[in-house]
């Protein structure tokens, strides 16, 4: 993998404390003057000597636990929560291996921030009686070092993206990027090939995990296909082919990850079950009871039941006359219901074998104007290309990128490249 410079990445500094400040007196007064001074040299003194507790979270504890492991009251815990119920809302949700950092003097908390995560936190400012005085959600910006990878498919996409340095959750973003286009079910063939540049995530120098696909190529078939990460001049970001087209269509081409086709569309088929030749109308694709079933594209349920033989059933409907059908589900997804509106990529079931099966699958159907189609060949409408004031901007961004990407494609050997070129 190459890698190329990244620019210096933003830090918020978290002040923990703030120091009494001196009073402000009239310079005639020098009495004053002198008792001000006094008092600031003691507040100064106790600030430094405030001491700092520092509490990580193990399974099971509560904000109770925390509190009580730090040897604070629970009447401070009670008047905190008690004062400001947004920040109570925030706090509650604790996760094994969050860290609280406690500030305190002669017993008392100053102060204390909850780091969530190593670049996400809260930090807490309190009143001598306990209430809040002052709260504020940070996140520290990690260093972001691009990179690339690039290989060729012999067995599955997965195998080859591993032996390219790819993590798991990377190939999964890479193929839901190309999701549109190919079909990971059925399309894949030996010899495919993609190419990613990315980024890798650091704090304070240690690797902190994968950020965003900037731009990717995957060959399948013969066919190309590139994504490019580009932000318009609206602050609006989304994925574009090297035209300018969306990379995204209206909808999904297929509903499941990585499942297998069990039985393709055929007018003719043969029923498993009554043994009659009887129309499949639909793609069935086989996985396991309980894998997550994505709505196709944006739309309204309009049925979510058991429905005979198609078992627990939910019916989507899509703008230009489409209509989506997902049946023999487990289980619908959480709030499905009829007459809610759904977006795509939304979970809105999981696989099952309810209704007429003969084993756990998803029975996937795709209706324009009432008449089924083939749900693998049908064309897809597109989305949105780039916006019209973007367009040349984003022509000479993508030609930079395509560059890049045609480079870590031929390198035989991790290069330095440069991005800003």
């Amino acid at each position: 993998m190459a890698v190329w410079p990244a620019a210096e990445p933003r830090r918020v500094q978290i002040e923990l404390a703030a120091l009494t400040p001196i009073p402000e007196v009239v310079p005639e007064d020098r009495s004053l003057q002198d008792a001000a001074i006094a008092a600031s040299e003691i507040s100064l003194d106790n600030a430094w000597q405030a001491e700092t507790i520092r509490i990580e979270v193990e399974p099971g504890d509560t904000l109770s636990h925390v509190f009580d492991r730090a040897k604070i009251l629970p009447t401070t815990l009670f008047r905190m929560l008690n004062s400001d119920k947004e920040l109570e809302r925030r706090l509650v949700r604790l996760q094994p291996g969050n860290v609280f950092e406690f500030q305190r003097l002669d017993g008392q908390i100053l102060s204390f921030t909850l780091h969530s995560s190593r670049i996400e936190g809260i930090q807490v400012t309190l009143n001598d009686d306990a209430t809040v005085a002052d709260w504020e959600a940070f996140t520290n910006e990690p260093t972001r070092m691009t990179r690339w990878a690039s290989g060729t498919i012999d067995d599955s996409l997965f195998l080859a993206a591993r032996d390219a340095g790819l993590s798991d959750t990377m190939t999964m973003n890479l193929a839901q990027l190309f999701g549109w286009d190919v079909d990971f079910a059925l399309d894949i063939r030996q010899g495919d090939e993609f190419t990613v540049i990315y980024e890798e995530l650091y704090v304070d120098g240690e690797y902190f995990g994968e950020g965003r696909i900037l731009a990717a190529s995957f060959v399948n078939q013969g066919n190309e296909f590139h994504a490019i990460r580009y932000t318009d001049q609206r602050g609006v970001t989304e994925y574009y082919d090297a035209e300018g087209r969306s990379v995204r269509k209206a909808f999904l081409r297929t509903p499941l990850e990585f499942a297998r086709i069990s039985s393709h569309f055929n007018p003719n088929r043969r029923h498993p079950i009554l043994n009659t030749i009887r129309a499949h109308r639909g793609t069935d694709y086989a996985a396991p009871t309980g894998t997550p079933i994505r709505a196709a594209g944006d739309g309204r349920v309009v049925e979510a039941r058991y429905n005979g033989g198609y078992g627990n059933v939910v019916v989507l409907q899509h703008g230009q006359g489409i209509r989506t059908l997902y049946a023999h589900m487990s289980r619908f997804g959480n709030g499905v219901r009829s007459g809610v509106n759904v977006r795509q990529g939304q979970i809105i079931g999981y696989v099952g074998t309810t209704g007429a099966s003969t084993g756990p699958h998803l029975h996937y159907e795709f209706l324009v104007n009432g008449v089924h189609v083939n749900p693998v060949t049908v064309r897809l409408p597109d989305a949105q290309p780039v916006h019209s004031e973007s367009r040349e901007d984003y022509r000479q961004y993508a030609q930079t990128m395509m560059t890049h990407l045609q480079s870590a494609r031929n390198s035989v050997a991790s290069a330095a490249l440069s991005l800003n070129e």
